[in-house]
C-alpha cells in the first residue's frame, strides 16, 4: 500500500488497483460505483420487475431491502438521511437498496420541504 488516497472516499489505495475516472484517481470500490450509477427511475427496470413478480421466486427482497421497506411502512415517510442512519448505511448504499424497491413499485421517493422522503408506492 502507499499513501495515495481516493479522490472520492478518501481511503488509501494500492496504486496497482487505482483507476482514473473523469480526471480523478479512485479506489476500486469508488470506480465500480462510478461506472454503475444508481438508476431509480428506469422504465425498463419497472417493466421487468412487474413482469417477473408473478413468477416463482419473483419479488424476493434482500434482508436490507426488507428492513428498509418495513421502516417506511411503519413510519409512513422517512427522509433519506434518517433512513440511512437508522439502517447503518451510507446514503449511496441506501439508494442502491431503494432502487429495486422503486422498480417493484413498493416504495417511491418524493420531494418535501428541503429533502427527499421515502414513502410507500
Amino acid at each position: 500500500m502507499s499513501d495515495k488516497t481516493c479522490a472520492r472516499c478518501g481511503s488509501a489505495y494500492d496504486p496497482a488497483e487505482a483507476r482514473e475516472y473523469l480526471g480523478q484517481m479512485l479506489c476500486e470500490d469508488c470506480y465500480l460505483d462510478a461506472m454503475s450509477p444508481i438508476v431509480v427511475c428506469d422504465p425498463w427496470a419497472v417493466h421487468t420487475a412487474k413482469s417477473l413478480k408473478d413468477l416463482p421466486g419473483g419479488q424476493a427482497l434482500s434482508p436490507m431491502q426488507q428492513k428498509l421497506y418495513n421502516l417506511v411502512k411503519e413510519r409512513g415517510e422517512v427522509p433519506i438521511p434518517e433512513a440511512a442512519a437508522h439502517l447503518g448505511l451510507s446514503e449511496d448504499d441506501l439508494r442502491r437498496e431503494f432502487a429495486p424497491l422503486r422498480h417493484m413499485e413498493m416504495l417511491r421517493g418524493c420531494k418535501k420541504d428541503d429533502g427527499i422522503y421515502l414513502t410507500l408506492f
